[in-house]
């Protein structure tokens, strides 16, 4: 996917924010959608930091049937796209269309040639048949480490992979080192990036080279994981399309 193509998917043309959402229950799920339609957004992400994947599905399946037009992306956490992308495409064959599915690890490694894991994922996404996007975990947060001198040769490997290269700061809430991200930024000049930690109104214009903020605590109630809060939410809105007018 070219940046362009994934910022007019959007109809945003600063960072596309995707709220990440850490669900418990329906009720404070499809709240927490609601603040995030009236903040203009077209999009959002769901976790399942609580449960399992079989008590996420109704969940899925539940706002997909209240939500039938607005872009969903969800996590399985610490679950790769060999596991997930199958679950995806039988939802999708029941009419529970799921947009995008973001991997906290895409199984890339940038010690060798042959990327036998994340091969093997790219195969399964394909023998499924799941049309949704790919968001990877390259260099992310509570996985195998990378060296900061190979971030761009990991980058570049997993830009052959999926639809849009993921990463982070060291844990969620953290931001992500600015050197990271450029690094990151040259070695994909035309892919999207997507930021997925650490992002808030106050230090979002930092991170103006990445194309998607994927946030969560940045735009919640202090200390509360699971609420948004629709003015830090609208603060971080506002900013966004400050940036999008200077491109």
């Amino acid at each position: 996917m070219q940046r362009a193509d994934f910022h007019e998917k959007f109809e945003c043309s600063g960072p596309v924010i995707l709220p990440v959402i850490h669900v418990l229950d329906d009720p404070r799920t499809a709240a927490n959608i609601d603040h995030i339609i009236e903040a203009g957004l077209k999009g959002c992400f769901l976790i399942n930091h609580d449960f399992g994947i079989d008590a996420f599905l109704p969940v899925l399946e539940a706002i997909r049937g209240r939500y039938p037009d607005f872009w969903i992306g969800v996590n399985f956490l610490a679950v790769t796209g060999l596991k997930a992308f199958p679950i995806l495409a039988e939802l999708e064959a029941r009419g529970v269309r799921i947009d995008a599915y973001w991997a906290d690890d895409a199984r890339i490694d940038e010690s060798t040639v042959i990327q036998e894991e994340a091969d093997t994922i790219a195969a399964t996404r394909a023998a499924c048949g799941w049309q949704g996007l790919y968001f990877g975990g390259t260099a992310f947060k509570k996985q195998r480490p990378v060296d900061p001198k190979d971030y761009a040769h990991a980058a570049v490997i997993a830009g052959g992979f999926m639809d849009v290269v993921t990463t982070s700061g060291i844990a969620t809430g953290q931001s992500a080192d600015l050197g990271k991200l450029a690094d990151f930024r040259t070695a994909l000049p035309d892919q999207p990036i997507a930021l997925a930690s650490g992002i808030t109104p106050e230090n979002a214009t930092d991170y103006e080279m990445a194309d998607c903020f994927m946030v969560a605590t940045g735009i919640n109630f202090e200390n509360d994981f699971y609420n948004i809060d629709p003015a830090r939410l609208s603060r971080l809105v506002n900013i966004c399309d400050e940036m999008g007018k200077r491109s």
